[in-house]
């Protein structure tokens, strides 16, 4: 019954105790930040993620951290937050794009020590964009383009795509319609060096194993 009701609030089940040792996460629909979004949008509310991999991280029974991402994006600072709690936490981690892990979800698929994708997974790489009122002044340009090297720096530092690719992608015209950027699709996504495989949720708990296993005979934190 609680399990239950987890999965109907959150999403997820609670982080299991003895019956695994991996906690999986899931990173579904548009990431909620500090506004909450209509009520017929399927969400992931970025406050309920970082209490569950806190658990995680305090739990000494959870030994490895599965995030599964398929979400559109959404809240810029919100996914920043997630991805760094992500990429810090001492236990091994590996997230797995199935669908799409597009937008601000780039910076969360690549905060893994590994990272898969599907086959006929997507990723869209876009330039920062705000909603509602916006101020007409050469601050709020200077503020969105120091938002965007937010993102650049975290992608660029945590995959092996060169600054240089990625921003190509991110500013490429023609490809999408009525925006600018790019959509990579699972084999391309390897190619381009964001995220390190091709492959699924049995080649993703493989992995994930076997760094648990380096972890217990190397008895200290993966980097």
């Amino acid at each position: 019954m609680a399990m239950a009701e987890s999965i109907q609030q959150f999403g997820t089940v609670p982080a299991p105790a003895a019956e695994s040792n991996i906690f999986c996460m899931t990173i579904i629909g548009q990431i909620e930040g500090h506004l909450v979004l209509p009520p017929q949008n399927k969400t992931t509310k970025y406050e309920h993620l970082i209490p569950q991999l806190v658990a995680a991280e305090q739990n000494a029974k959870i030994e490895g951290i599965l995030i599964v991402l398929n979400t559109v994006g959404g809240d810029v600072e919100a996914g920043l937050a997630i991805a760094e709690m992500i990429s810090s936490l001492s236990k091994p981690t590996v997230t797995l794009v199935l669908g799409g892990g597009h937008s601000i979800g780039v910076p969360i698929a690549v905060a893994g020590n590994k990272s898969f994708i599907a086959e006929t997974a997507t990723m869209t790489i876009h330039p920062i964009r705000l909603n509602g009122l916006v101020i007409g002044v050469p601050q709020t340009f200077e503020y969105l383009d120091k938002m965007q090297e937010r993102v650049v720096r975290f992608v660029t530092s945590h995959s092996n795509v060169t600054e240089q690719k990625f921003k190509e992608l991110m500013f490429k015209t023609g490809e999408l319609t009525r925006d600018i950027g790019t959509t990579v699709i699972g084999a391309d996504a390897v190619r381009h060096g964001m995220i390190d495989a091709v492959g699924g949720i049995g080649e993703a708990i493989r992995e994930l194993n076997a760094a648990i296993e380096s972890q217990r005979l190397a008895g200290g934190t993966i980097q």
